[in-house]
């Protein structure tokens, strides 16, 4: 396409003068309905100058001002915000309903879906380190028991579960949902560390630190854990 020509719409109207704007990068040209289409090019040639400028600027900001893309944390809806800043290491914030990652602008060339994917990832996983000490350590409390270690690790279709040498791993993708879920999760783990199996006492284990457990097995209907 030649980047020389401006492609414009233009609507014909009763008013006396012609106006020309620039929505959504698209450049629209109100004319009175007696002016011919030369006249109409000649105006929109005269403009030529503010109106690719409107376009970049309108090109730049759809860039930095990538995708609202909802995501969740701890049960609650965001929206993402990327935004490329000259900045030299990736930030992230979180405020009111947004989640807006920060990154530098060397960044524009590469894939905006990959790099977003990526970030969402680590964004979870560090969210997951800062949480997720608390509650095993309220679980260790609780059960009286310990794990020979535990993990922050991705998993296909599977939100936490315990090896065979009692380490238990948990996927970062966890922190998605509500505390009490997160916290259900990690006890269901650490009662398999005193019953392997879904015995009775399993559940009767179960039941003791979280009595409503059931409605939460049917949020998680179909995940593993």
């Amino acid at each position: 396409m030649n980047s020389n020509v401006i492609a414009y719409t233009v609507g014909k109207s009763n008013n006396s003068n012609l106006y020309i704007s620039v929505q959504n990068g698209e450049v629209l040209v109100k004319a009175p309905w007696y002016f011919t289409k030369s006249r109409i090019q000649e105006a929109v040639e005269e403009k030529r100058t503010w109106i690719l400028e409107k376009i970049k600027e309108y090109n730049l900001n759809k860039k930095e001002k990538l995708s609202l893309k909802p995501i969740k944390v701890f049960g609650v809806e965001y929206n993402l915000k990327v935004v490329y800043k000259d900045i030299q290491i990736i930030e992230c914030n979180i405020y009111k309903n947004i989640v807006e990652i920060n990154l530098p602008k060397k960044c524009k060339k590469l894939d905006n879906e990959t790099m977003t994917n990526i970030l969402i990832d680590k964004m979870y996983k560090k969210i997951a380190e800062r949480e997720l000490d608390s509650i095993m350590e309220k679980m260790r409390v609780n059960l009286k028991v310990v794990p020979e270690d535990y993990e922050i690790k991705e998993m296909n279709n599977c939100l936490a579960k315990i090896t065979d040498d009692r380490k238990i791993i948990i996927n970062p993708i966890i922190v998605k949902y509500e505390k009490e879920v997160i916290e259900y999760v990690i006890l269901h783990e650490y009662c398999h560390l005193l019953y392997k199996r879904h015995t009775r006492g399993f559940y009767e284990l179960i039941k003791k630190y979280c009595k409503y457990y059931e409605l939460i097995e049917r949020k998680l209907d179909g995940i593993n854990y």
